[in-house]
């Protein structure tokens, strides 16, 4: 692993086991991207992109007239903005004079071991410095007094590269930053399927690949949130690519709020790739020696398929985005009253659910929304965080006790940034929730948002929650955010910065979570936006996992499963047992389907048990049992998808173990069919040559690979599902 500098060739070259990529330096000091793909032990070549005039209507830089050189067609690491590139750009810029052309040149550079934290901002990490090496490249534009320092960091043990950008003003005026990317990549070619996962409330992540053709695509949020319509992820593949074979180039921004990705594909079949803040309600003044830093994106490559992507991306958020003590930890089986009572609860009625939880082995209670204020509905007491003692007569404390006592944990429900207009705290401030200044603000769920961009907002509502958070030995904290942002304003801002309100309320959620984290180790955080709604990579920095739906529905759940492996690991995704017929849209589905949707994540239930079975009962018992003695499979294994519920009649995937030994298979049919095909499966991720037992038999790992097993009829009817249990022959011995 490192990064090499040619002096002679003046060329960049990162490479580790995986990948390489390769920058240089022309001798009029423009940065060009040379090549990102598979390892390259060398490379010789030098000012490989050719010269030569491809239009009449592709400028040549002043210096280089009739030159063949052209930013319109040549492959750039940051093209700047009006001054010959007709493409998409990293930068947007109104300076003192109204004008904006901008064009950057290579200064100089530094190589350092070890990755830099972003001030304010997420991002992932090193625990110690050889684990990764990075590179600042310095550029300017020294007519209009602006630096830019591009940050790349390539790790050892991952296919990971990570870029970001800082601005600099070091001139005399304030400048205007219409848009400010985190990075380009550039390619020559435009033979790519496009891999993204649009979504919608209760339908999140839905997986779509799609020819590139000529044009711009554009993948983005407008929401103030990462948001349920667009995942800020993309990949581009190669056609032939399939799940274990092929390549993947993969991006992911590590960013919470609004966001653009896009990729347009030229003239001459050339790919840019971008990424960053949508321009989208953005506008930062930049003044003088002031500096704009940008979140962070993470590319991913892989020439083992989509499933190498997975894998990639899985071990380094789990080991090097999420932080904290519950890294590490076995994540607990929980219990959520919503379900069971919405707002219609009390002691008694809690502490019920609780009592039957123990019962069956679960450790975990978590009190959902209306414990606080004059919760009833949800049309009031939003930010006036202080125990309701008509439905808690001893308080959160009280309850707390009595939970305790039945030998689980206690956890909470939070919605920190949002406040209603019947409630305390807005008859106090009614000027304290994003609004334009004399005009109509939206409603959202009866609810409006914080302005999180201020410090007193913040500090209202740290102090209403230390209050909680230091007096009840709370263990699990659920923070969720039910509306998107409009009538984006902030009260008291110059008229010049209103829109960088956006931007500084994310920035002001990252210090409230920065400090709660910090300031409460033990307090295992769940990210919940509506479900996901804002499940990204920024939010998995604070929080190590996020619910993944308000959809509980087995069926609807093996779509939304599926997609979010794609770059998220099981640890980081939460899934809840619910009752039947589903509350979200009311489909009858067996109980072991079921289960075993939600067993393949971090598990829970979200049901009333007081109207279960006997027979149930001992089900569940049995199911949370069984997820006991295999969390550490489950949550810390690796895991493989095996058949794309998208494309067919079945969706499956697989948890093998470190030391591959021990896998665990579920399989999902769909819609039962006459006269249908008989199942067989293939496994992956076993090693060939170890002896597995398996469904009664004794089987090495290369030939459950290559030929697989037959099924049988054991699934039979619609919404049906497996188990199956597959463990080395050393370890019955």
């Amino acid at each position: 692993m490192g990064i090499e500098f040619s002096e002679s060739k003046k060329q960049f070259h990162l490479k580790n086991d995986y990948f390489s990529y390769i920058m240089e330096i022309t001798e009029e000091n423009h940065l060009l991207q040379v090549y990102y793909g598979k390892r390259l032990e060398t490379f010789q070549q030098r000012l490989v992109y050719p010269r030569v005039d491809r239009s009449s209507f592709s400028p040549n830089p002043y210096e280089l007239s009739n030159s063949g050189f052209s930013l319109d067609t040549v492959l750039q690491e940051f093209p700047g903005y009006d001054t010959g590139d007709y493409r998409e750009g990293m930068v947007d810029i109104t300076y003192p004079d109204g004008t904006k052309a901008t064009s950057l040149s290579y200064k100089e550079h530094r190589i350092s071991s070890g990755k830099k934290k972003l001030k304010g901002l997420p991002a992932t990490y090193v625990e110690a410095n050889e684990e990764a090496d990075s590179l600042e490249i310095i550029l300017t534009d020294e007519n209009r007094k602006l630096e830019i320092v591009l940050t790349y960091t390539i790790f050892k043990n991952y296919s990971v590269l990570t870029k970001s950008v800082q601005y600099r003003n070091y001139g005399e005026q304030a400048i205007s930053l219409n848009k400010a990317l985190s990075m380009c990549l550039d390619m020559p070619d435009s033979d790519y399927d496009l891999i993204q996962m649009p979504g919608a409330w209760a339908k999140e992540k839905q997986l779509r690949r799609n020819r590139l053709i000529q044009g711009q695509h554009v993948l983005n949020s407008k929401r103030g949130a990462s948001g349920v319509t667009q995942q800020p992820f993309l990949a581009l593949v190669s056609p032939e690519t399939t799940e274990h074979s092929g390549e993947v180039r993969a991006f992911h921004f590590v960013y919470s709020g609004n966001f653009t990705m896009k990729v347009e594909v030229d003239t001459y079949e050339q790919t840019r790739v971008l990424a960053g803040i949508n321009e989208f309600n953005f506008c930062w003044q930049l003044e003088p020696q002031e500096t704009f830093q940008t979140p962070e994106v993470v590319m991913v490559y892989s020439d083992q398929g989509i499933n190498g992507m997975s894998q990639h991306f899985h071990h380094l958020y789990r080991e090097r985005l999420a932080r904290g003590g519950h890294r590490d930890k076995e994540r607990p089986v929980l219990i959520n009253n919503w379900e069971s009572t919405y707002f219609d609860f009390n002691e008694e009625k809690l502490m019920k659910l609780v009592i039957d939880a123990r019962a069956i082995g679960v450790e975990l209670f978590v009190l959902d929304d209306g414990w606080f204020g004059q919760r009833n509905s949800d049309t009031t007491s939003l930010g006036d965080w202080i125990e309701n003692r008509e439905k808690l007569p001893d308080g959160l404390l009280g309850l707390n006790k009595k939970v305790e006592e039945q030998q689980l944990t206690f956890g909470l429900w939070l919605e920190p940034e949002m406040i209603s207009e019947q409630s305390d705290l807005f008859r106090a401030h009614p000027d304290w929730h994003l609004h334009v200044e004399n005009y109509p603000t939206s409603l959202g769920r009866n609810q409006l948002i914080l302005d999180f961009s201020r410090k007193e907002v913040r500090e209202a509502i740290m102090a209403q929650l230390t209050t909680i958070l230091d007096q009840v030995p709370i263990r699990y904290i659920k923070w969720d955010m039910n509306r998107n942002m409009t009538e984006v304003g902030s009260h008291g801002r110059s008229s010049k910065q209103q829109q960088e309100t956006a931007h500084r309320y994310i920035l002001g959620l990252y210090e409230v979570l920065e400090e709660l984290t910090v300031r409460y180790p033990e307090i295992l955080f769940e990210n919940c936006s509506g479900g996901g709604g804002r499940f990204d990579p920024g939010m998995c920095y604070y929080m190590p996992q996020s619910w993944a739906s308000d959809n509980t529905d087995a069926i609807e759940r093996l779509k939304i499963q599926y997609s979010t492996s794609m770059i998220f690991p099981p640890i980081m995704t939460c899934a809840q047992l619910s009752d039947s017929p589903n509350h979200q849209i009311g489909r009858i589905t067996e109980l072991e389907t079921r289960a075993l949707v939600a067993l393949s994540a971090n598990f829970g239930l979200m049901m009333n048990l007081e109207e279960k079975s006997a027979e149930d009962l001992k089900a569940i018992k049995a199911y949370i049992q069984w997820y006991q003695d295999n969390r550490q499979l489950i949550q810390f294994g690796s895991f493989y998808r095996l058949e794309n519920p998208y494309s067919g009649n079945y969706g499956s995937w697989m948890f093998v173990d470190k030391d591959r030994s021990h896998a665990v298979v579920m399989v999902f049919q769909i819609l039962s069919q006459a006269s249908k095909p008989l199942k067989k499966i293939r496994l992956t991720g076993l090693n060939p040559t170890m002896l597995y037992k398996v469904e009664g038999q004794q089987l090495s790992g290369e030939e459950l690979m290559n030929f697989g097993l037959y099924l049988g009829h054991r699934l039979s009817g619609d919404f049906t599902a497996l188990k199956l249990e597959i463990k080395a022959i050393k370890e019955e011995q």
